[in-house]
């Protein structure tokens, strides 16, 4: 395999969508070599079928909001890998929301689901609408005129949505209704669904709760434990709350949290009411967590800035893509990080991750250590087949397992000559290993 004439054939392919090819080139990089072990693999071309989607449905979305005015934003569900499993992933309502980041997250998706060990493929969705300074009646018109484009495409055994970015249980919960009502069916057909018709016990949480458990089995392989850590996690809305939640509840200290406009700092720790303000900021529509330090003095706001200036144990990026960059890993190193695990997906720049990674900091992937949200999506798709509802402590332990499961596999294939673990290399290997053998034995199609 030529990594540099693959990637330089899909920008000619595919100029300017550069989050998917950064995506595909750290994937490539770190399977190149065990790639090269098997001659099957590139006689049946599977890097070149992996890393195009099996297809990318495209639809206008027309509604009309409160004032009686018309509408349109762009819907895409990428479908990109079905290999081991229903397509499985999330649908974003953004304003950033472009092909780009869709095929980047649905690459994604394919290895982090599997590494969950569930029967689930890849794939997501979304939308440039966004739910910000809508009312619930505009929300609801644009969730029914989308699933009106998108239900068609989705089944329980052929694709099941979830929430993103921007779609939260009530997003969720007017998409499936809409397709509830369109196929006339109830089949679970997506998750992230309310308690009362179909959801899971700490869905909301899984995604941080899961990224803790990750965190944990990574320093109990260095023989460490979070307790008495302190923690900067970036963000604060359901990834940032679930890993802060579980953070404090395991011994840690979360001293930080972050929005568009700055970041908090909180010596003294982000607990108890504290965490519950978070959820308070989110709901407020404000997208904003200065209001933090007026209410809880001893804090600091700092705007336009990032939580990774600060001196920490473990940093835990939770907010979105590239939001960590090779000056801000610079900073974590000289100020003697233990580890960074990204709770969001691709949270950290290529820049960013050769600079832990150069200087043996362990350093985790969002495939790997994020893959807690979609297990649990898993979890609820298990249970709507059975027509039952687990317990949270039943969920919980079924989740623990998987990330412990997630970890160990990280570990077969990461481990480097001089010792150092390296989780990118290891989760990379895994997924790609599962899928691409699914792939052979499902033959060229």
């Amino acid at each position: 395999m030529n990594i540099d004439n693959l990637i330089n054939s899909l920008e000619m392919k595919h100029p300017g969508e550069k989050e998917y090819l950064q995506a595909v080139k750290e994937v490539l990089m770190c399977v190149e070599d065990v790639y090269n072990q098997h001659p099957e693999f590139e006689k049946a071309k599977i890097v070149e079928r992996m890393v195009e989607p099996d297809r990318i449905v495209t639809f206008r979305v027309t509604w009309t909001d409160d004032r009686g005015e018309v509408q349109t934003n762009i819907g895409y569900r990428v479908q990109f890998n079905n290999a081991i499993g229903p397509y499985k992933g999330g649908i974003r309502f953004h304003a950033s929301v472009n092909l780009s980041i869709l095929k980047f997250l649905g690459f994604e998706q394919t290895f982090k689901n599997a590494l969950t060990t569930l029967p689930m493929g890849g794939a997501k969705g979304g939308s440039d609408f966004s739910p910000r300074g809508k009312s619930d009646a505009e929300i609801m018109r644009f969730c029914q005129a989308f699933m009106l484009e998108l239900w068609k495409n989705i089944g329980p055994d052929r694709d099941v949505p979830a929430g993103d970015i921007g779609v939260g249980g009530r997003e969720v919960g007017y998409m499936y209704g809409m397709y509830k009502k369109l196929c006339n069916e109830c089949d679970g057909s997506m998750t992230g669904k309310a308690l009362d018709f179909g959801g899971s016990r700490i869905r909301p949480e899984a995604t941080g709760f899961g990224a803790l458990y990750f965190v944990q089995s990574m320093l109990a392989e260095k023989n460490d434990d979070i307790k008495g850590k302190t923690v900067a996690i970036s963000g604060f809305g359901n990834v940032a709350w679930g890993a802060a939640l579980k953070a404090t509840e395991l011994g840690a200290k979360v001293v930080t949290i972050s929005g568009p406009d700055g970041y908090i700092y909180d010596p003294e720790g982000i607990s108890g009411d504290k965490i519950d303000y978070m959820l308070y900021l989110r709901a407020t529509g404000d997208d904003i967590v200065a209001p933090y330090a007026e209410k809880y003095p001893g804090s600091t706001f700092f705007p336009g800035k990032k939580p990774w200036e600060q001196k920490v144990d473990i940093a835990l990026p939770c907010a979105t893509q590239n939001e960590l960059n090779g000056e801000d890993a610079k900073m974590l190193v000289d100020n003697g990080v233990l580890m960074v695990a990204e709770v969001s997906n691709m949270g950290c720049t290529p820049e960013a991750i050769d600079t832990f990674i150069s200087n043996r900091v362990t350093y985790a992937p969002g495939k790997a250590v994020n893959a807690g949200g979609v297990a649990t999506s898993g979890l609820e798709m298990s249970q709507n087949a059975m027509h039952l509802q687990w317990s949270a402590e039943e969920v919980d332990e079924k989740l623990h397992v998987i990330m412990r499961d997630i970890h160990t596999q990280c570990v077969k294939y990461g481990r480097e000559d001089d010792g150092y673990l390296n989780y990118m290399k290891g989760a990379n290997i895994a997924g790609f290993m599962k899928v691409a053998n699914a792939m052979m034995g499902q033959g060229v199609i």
